[in-house]
């Protein structure tokens, strides 16, 4: 029989050499936005911070990069490194690694990912909030200049419109009164009209009278005629 022990080493083993194979095959992937490492970064012992080790494994490329979260300028990395079937959970904020916990255990180091993607998620909301209302203001802000020059092409147009209706009034009351003024002229003209008519009427009546018309005589003394019988 195999020993137990000897058996689970084997299997670490076989499974080492499994992921070396695929390791020198892929190369670790990173995302455009994860932070940016260094490719000559000068060579860091492990005790000087779990940061500063990822960053060698890194440069080194003995690490896979299997998971990455983004949330605003937050997220969360899963690495693996095949040779000591080890990971490393990484919390980065903008192009800067912030924590790293390294762990041989598959489940804890989904465990850890998930809590660092939740905590990359809480932590930026607040930016992802001021994102959103940076760009609700902005359009806010394009709104109101919007409304603003169609406001003022609205008042100059109810200005225009308003000159006009005060010469049309002007124009209106000038009309008005030149009416009255020709009013009162058709009226005195039609009176002479009228004067004009029943002379020419009266004359018209004296052409068409065959009798003559005398004056009466006047108050003079008529001349005596003498007696022929004296």
């Amino acid at each position: 029989m195999i020993d137990s022990g000897h058996g689970r080493r084997f299997s670490r083993w076989l499974i080492a050499l499994t992921f070396t194979g695929v390791s020198a095959c892929v190369a670790p992937v990173h995302h455009p936005s994860a932070p940016a490492v260094q490719s000559k970064r000068a060579p860091q012992r492990a005790s000087s911070g779990t940061v500063a080790y990822l960053h060698q494994l890194i440069d080194s490329r003995q690490l896979t990069q299997l998971r990455t979260t983004f949330n605003g300028h937050y997220g969360a990395t899963l690495f693996f490194q095949p040779d000591k079937l080890s990971y490393y959970v990484a919390l980065f904020h903008g192009d800067q690694y912030w924590r790293v916990i390294q762990t041989d255990s598959e489940r804890s180091a989904e465990s850890i990912y998930d809590a660092f993607a939740r905590q990359s998620e809480k932590l930026a909301e607040v930016d992802i909030d001021a994102l959103r209302l940076k760009a609700g203001n902005a359009y806010a802000e394009q709104m109101v200049a919007m409304n603003e020059k169609r406001l003022k092409n609205l008042q100059q147009e109810a200005d225009r419109q308003q000159q006009q209706a005060r010469e049309v009034a002007a124009q209106q009351q000038q009309a008005q009164q030149q009416a009255v003024a020709l009013s009162n002229d058709l009226r005195h003209t039609s009176s002479q009209l009228d004067a004009l008519k029943a002379k020419i009427r009266e004359l018209e009546a004296q052409q068409a009278n065959p009798e003559v018309v005398l004056p009466p005589p006047s108050s003079i003394d008529k001349p005596s005629v003498p007696n022929p019988s004296d």
